[in-house]
């Protein structure tokens, strides 16, 4: 593999990141609010398991205990 020497190494890093497509505005909003959605909703299923699971041990353990 040929070496670059670091000239080189900026003329190419500028050119790969002129080929970057970036997001809108828009489009990150929407994809940050889709992203606070669906942790808050991951949050809530993981506190309703929690509770069943904390639930029925406390049921197992109260008739065993």
């Amino acid at each position: 593999m040929a070496r670059t020497n670091p000239l080189q190494f900026v003329q190419q890093v500028r050119a790969e990141v002129n080929k970057v497509v970036w997001p809108t505005r828009r489009e990150v909003l929407l994809t940050t609010v889709m992203v606070f959605i669906m942790a808050t909703l991951t949050a809530i299923f993981f506190a309703l398991v929690d509770l069943a699971i904390r639930g029925g041990l406390q049921a197992l353990l109260g008739v065993f205990g």
